[in-house]
C-alpha cells in the first residue's frame, strides 16, 4: 500500500496518472497567488483501472488528513467513487446520479463527493457550439468513449433539452467495453433521456470509424477515451471520414493528440478543439469548491485566470 504524507500546509490533489505531465503544476501556484490562496497542489498517479483498496487507501487520507483539503479526479472518477463511496459523508446530486465523483472537498468537518463534469463540460460545449447550431444544422454528436466525462456531458445536454434549448439531433455513443454503455443507457433511462440516442460497442478502431463515416455534416465529434494523453493512439483510424464541415473535439489538451491531427488531415473543412477550455473550466469549478471562494465562468475575471494559464504554457513552464 502506497504511504501517503501528512500535508504540511493546506493542500488540494490532483488524482490522476501522468499528474507531473500537466500543466496545472505550474498553473496553479499563478492562480493561488492570483487568488489570494496560501495553498500547494500535489498530484497523486494512480495506475488506470487501480484497485479497490488503492482508491479507498487515497480517498481515506484525504479525509483525515487536516491539511489536505480537496482535489480534482480525472480519468479515476468512476472508480474511484465505486469502491470508496462509503468514505464520502455526503455526495452532491449529479455524483449520485452519475455513480461518479471528479471533486472532492471538505465542508464544517465532512467529506464531499461531487460530480462537477456536467457543469465544466456544458461550459466548454457553450464555448465550442454556438446556440442555435444544432437546430440549423440538424447536426449530430458522435461520444467515441463513454466514461464519466461523455456521461456528463450527455446529462447537460439532456437538461438544455428538456429546456427547450438547442441539442444535437441524435447522440450516439460508442464503446469499446459493452459495461459502460450499459451503465450509460441505465442512466439515461433513469432521467428519461431527451435526445434520440444510440449506443455501439466498438471492440476495435474500425468500428468508431464506422460511426463516424455515418454522421450528418456539420456533426461534432469528441474522443473522450483518453487515448492521446494517459495513453497514445486515437479512436480511430487514420482512414476515418469525418463530416464536412463537422467538429473535432478532443478532450484532452495534452499528449500525442493523433486524433486532432486525423481531422485536420481529413481535408473535409472540418474545425478542431483541444481540451484547453475543458481544463480551465474543469479546474476553476473544483478549485471554488475546495477553497470556498466564487469563481465566475466568463467576464474578466474568468478571462483573467485563462490568460494568467496561457502564459504559463507559453512560458514553457507547463
Amino acid at each position: 500500500m502506497a504511504a501517503y504524507r501528512p500535508a504540511t500546509r493546506p493542500t488540494m490533489y490532483f488524482i490522476g496518472v501522468t499528474t507531473r505531465r500537466s500543466s496545472i503544476m505550474k498553473v496553479f501556484p499563478a492562480w493561488a497567488q492570483a487568488l489570494g490562496l496560501d495553498a500547494e497542489i500535489s498530484g497523486i498517479d494512480l495506475p488506470i483501472d487501480h484497485t479497490p483498496d488503492g482508491y479507498r487507501e487515497v480517498v481515506a487520507f484525504i479525509k483525515d488528513d487536516p491539511l489536505s483539503l480537496g482535489a480534482l479526479v480525472t480519468t479515476h472518477k468512476l472508480n474511484l467513487f465505486k469502491a470508496a463511496r462509503d468514505l464520502f459523508d455526503r455526495v452532491g446530486a449529479d455524483a449520485a446520479l452519475l455513480d461518479e465523483v471528479s471533486g472532492i472537498a471538505k465542508r464544517d468537518g465532512l467529506l464531499w463527493g461531487n460530480a462537477m463534469d456536467p457543469i465544466s463540460s456544458g461550459l466548454s460545449l457553450e464555448a465550442i457550439v454556438p446556440d442555435g447550431y444544432w437546430a440549423r444544422t440538424g447536426a449530430e454528436l458522435l461520444l467515441l468513449g463513454a466514461g464519466g466525462s461523455a456521461l456528463a456531458l450527455t446529462l447537460y445536454l439532456h437538461r438544455r433539452a428538456a429546456e427547450g434549448r438547442d441539442v444535437p439531433s441524435r447522440v450516439i455513443v460508442t464503446n469499446r467495453r459493452p459495461h459502460r454503455l450499459e451503465e450509460m443507457r441505465a442512466v439515461h433511462q433513469k432521467i428519461g433521456f431527451a435526445i434520440p440516442a444510440d449506443y455501439h460497442v466498438a471492440p476495435t478502431p474500425e468500428h468508431n470509424d464506422a460511426q463516424a463515416g455515418a454522421l450528418k455534416p456539420g456533426s461534432l465529434v469528441v474522443n473522450a477515451t483518453g487515448l492521446g494523453k494517459d495513453r497514445p493512439g486515437s479512436p480511430l483510424t487514420d482512414a476515418a471520414t469525418f463530416p464536412d464541415e463537422g467538429i473535432a473535439w478532443d478532450f484532452n489538451y495534452r499528449g500525442d493528440l493523433r486524433f486532432l491531427r486525423q481531422a485536420r488531415d481529413s481535408d473535409r473543412g472540418v474545425r478542431v478543439e483541444n481540451g484547453w477550455t475543458y481544463f480551465i473550466h474543469g479546474w476553476t469549478r473544483v478549485i471554488a469548491e475546495v477553497f470556498r471562494i466564487d469563481i465566475p465562468t466568463s467576464g474578466p475575471e474568468f478571462d483573467r485566470l485563462s490568460e494568467i494559464a496561457r502564459s504559463a504554457a507559453r512560458a514553457g513552464t507547463a
